[in-house]
């Protein structure tokens, strides 16, 4: 893959950033000025030259359009949720970027009523997403919020699911969550500081000013952000607060009466995290509170929930982490992960048994669909894996059975029995082995000459289960073998796992991904010459430490929103999320973690040498990752590398870190994608 056109040049004046008795000269620091019309310049210059590259790639990248698109049943339909008197559900229909929300009667032959057509709200828009969708008790007024550019700031509207109009009112300027209370009149929702950090909860009653609503909560710590929710029981509105890491606080107040002030359960204690679930006269409460690394499970009462009043109901485990506690009238479900794979666990009150689901493959993923009703028997859950195409059973946990009501729906003849799924295991140079689950079609000889794809994440302790793709049979189809890479940072293998891949020990992330990356060389899955590494946002700048550290592993390199420029944008609290992060990566203006940072940010440590191909892509409008981290990173990638293989940036003038929002648009920015892999990798 080669291109003989002129790669775009930044002439401007390089900035010098001095901190720590440490200078850094940073060539491109201009592009951070969205409004200096050389920097769209530059950006629709690197779009062009992008264009031009991949241009000999365009049929292929139409056929795995076609390809992906021909795998999915366009016109489709969510299997639906019972809430009172109401099935909930979403549909899709061909040739329509975005689903519509329906529901309809708990009666045989009910007519369908649509909530929300989102095709019609986008008309005349480049970007849309939805944010909030909650319906008020009574089930007679929708809330929901709508971005038009991916800045992630929203606007809420409302709507009479009666008269089917919508009221005058809306409110600016809002995160994307919405919580009614019990009255069927009044929504909590979040404004922001000038970070984009949500910073007050505020309350507003129907058919009020925006301009009155009262502030009902604050968050004044920037390092902590907030969100609120309603419990399964309907009962409470809690407000969770958190900062990156490492310590959390639950506010509480009777849904029945808005008007009254939320109530701490317990202050916030350095190092301290917990969560809280309501059932009954009591709050369930997932914690680490006494040094519990892995959590433990404590009950309090609604009447005094302080920690004083917690009792232990399930201890610490060392084989099993507590992820998350889920509550039902009569029984609870604890999601734990054990040997690097997620468990579902069942406690029920009434029996005082226990007992866990069952899964059936060696790497899998599983997750709580909408759970909508409190009293109920049944949970229902999603069931996927590598091969096995997204499955929702409901599971009776009485009788112990489960329904699958819905598997998504491959169309083109696919055949699971012609993929193999497995996990393998990487030794690391210190003594650990990081997980590899891995997919391909049965029969590959593990001769070296297979194409692969690693791709990982390895932040905020978030865990890159495996789930089912209709895109990635595509590269498996023509000899790819997938594999994901469950490297420290993330929690597939306990707190533990997390801890160790942030803050003084983020290099571990980098170097699990390296060394997973020689192990699928030398057990001969591949070999350098034909893997492609991929990853996004946090991902991203796992991709770009590998691509400083070891080049030569990989022949092409994917970085989707990159975060790039560590240390110049850990340096800027004015930048959103920065000051909540301090506890994931550190605070730059401390030299003990200014010197850290600076060991690994890509962007700082690009070097004459050679790198692999590389595909970069950012959002202009995106809030996360600055479009600029990616733009500066290409520029000075291009100018300092020694080799013929190509650089590419392509900016989304119109969307922010997400990228397109139709699923349209969704499948043909992987069908590129694809194409650059495999114009680069040529299987």
């Amino acid at each position: 893959m080669t291109s003989n056109l002129p790669a775009p040049v930044a002439p401007k004046k390089p900035k010098e950033l001095s901190i720590h008795g440490d200078v850094r000269i940073d060539d491109y620091y201009w592009m951070r000025d969205r409004r200096d019309p050389d920097t769209l310049k530059y950006l629709e210059a690197e779009n062009a030259y992008t264009d031009a590259v991949m241009a000999p790639l365009k049929p292929l990248e139409d056929r795995l359009y076609d390809e992906i698109l021909g795998r999915i049943r366009q016109t489709d339909l969510s299997v639906p949720a019972k809430e009172g008197d109401y099935f909930y559900y979403g549909r899709t229909e061909e040739g329509k970027q975005y689903p519509i929300f329906c529901r309809h009667r708990a009666l045989a032959g009910a007519p369908e009523e649509i909530l929300l057509d989102c095709n019609a709200m986008a008309e005349g828009h480049d970007y849309f997403s939805l944010g909030g969708f909650t319906v008020s008790d009574d089930h007679d007024t929708l809330a929901y919020s709508v971005d038009f550019d991916g800045s992630e700031t929203y606007t809420v509207h409302f709507k009479n699911l009666t008269t089917g109009e919508l009221f005058g009112e809306t409110i600016p300027e809002t995160s994307a969550g919405l919580t009614w209370a019990g009255d069927n009149q009044t929504i909590f929702y979040s404004t922001f500081d000038s970070t984009h950090r949500p910073e007050h909860l505020r309350r507003h009653r129907l058919g009020s000013e925006r301009d009155s609503d009262p502030i009902v909560f604050t968050e004044s710590d920037p390092q902590f952000t907030f969100e609120a929710y309603r419990t399964r029981s309907r009962k409470y509105v809690l407000i969770v607060s958190m900062n990156a890491s490492k310590t959390s606080e639950v506010w509480f107040l009777d849904a029945y009466r808005s008007d009254h002030a939320f109530q701490v359960i317990e202050p916030r204690e350095e190092g301290v995290e917990y969560t809280a679930e309501h059932q009954g006269g009591r709050f369930l409460i997932r914690t680490n509170d006494g040094g519990a690394t892995n959590f433990k499970l404590a009950q309090a009462p609604t009447a005094n929930p302080a920690k004083e009043n917690w009792t232990i109901l399930i201890p610490e485990r060392p084989e099993a982490t507590l992820d998350w506690v889920d509550a039902f009238e009569h029984f609870f479900t604890l999601q734990t992960r054990e040997d690097g794979l997620p468990r579902l666990e069942i406690y029920d009150q009434r029996t005082g048994g226990k007992h866990r689901i069952q899964f059936p493959e060696p790497t899998y993923d599983f997750h709580l669909e909408e759970n909508r009703e409190y009293s109920t028997d049944l949970v229902r859950f999603v069931y996927t894996s590598l091969i096995t195409p997204p499955s929702v059973f409901d599971y009776n946990v009485t009788t112990r059975e489960r329904e699958l009501k819905k598997q998504v729906d491959v169309l083109g003849g696919y055949d699971a029995s012609e993929y193999e799924s497995e996990r393998i295991h990487a030794p690391t140079a210190d003594g650990e082995l990081v997980p590899i689950s891995l997919v391909h079609k049965k029969g590959l000889v593990w001769d070296g000459r297979n194409p692969l794809l690693l791709y990982a994440y390895g932040s905020y302790g978030l865990n890159s289960d495996p789930h089912f793709s209709h895109a990635n049979l595509s590269l498996l189809e023509r000899g790819f073998v997938y594999a994901i890479a469950h490297i420290r940072g993330g929690s597939e293998r306990g707190r533990t796992w997390f801890e160790q891949g942030r803050m003084l020990n983020k290099r571990n992330s980098f170097t699990d991904f390296v060394a997973c990356a020689e192990h699928v060389v030398k057990e001969r899955y591949t070999s350098p010459a034909k893997m492609a590494a991929m990853g996004g946002s946090a991902g991203g700048l796992l991709m770009g430490a590998a691509a400083n550290m070891r080049p030569d592993l990989f022949h092409a390199i994917v970085a989707r929103v990159p975060f790039v420029d560590v240390v110049t944008t850990m340096l800027d609290p004015t930048i959103p999320l920065t000051t909540g992060e301090y506890d994931q990566w550190g605070n730059p203006e401390e030299k003990l973690y200014y010197d850290y940072m600076l060991s690994y940010s890509p962007y700082d440590n690009v070097e004459p040498k050679a790198y692999p191909n590389i595909l970069i892509t950012t959002g202009l409008n995106d809030p996360r990752v600055a479009f600029w981290e990616p733009a500066k990173w290409t520029a000075k990638l291009r100018a300092r590398k020694t080799d013929a293989n190509i650089v590419l940036l392509k900016t989304n003038l119109g969307a922010g870190h997400g990228g397109a929002s139709g699923r349209y648009e969704q499948i043909r920015e992987m069908a590129f994608i694809f194409s650059f892999i495999l114009g680069a990798l040529k299987p």
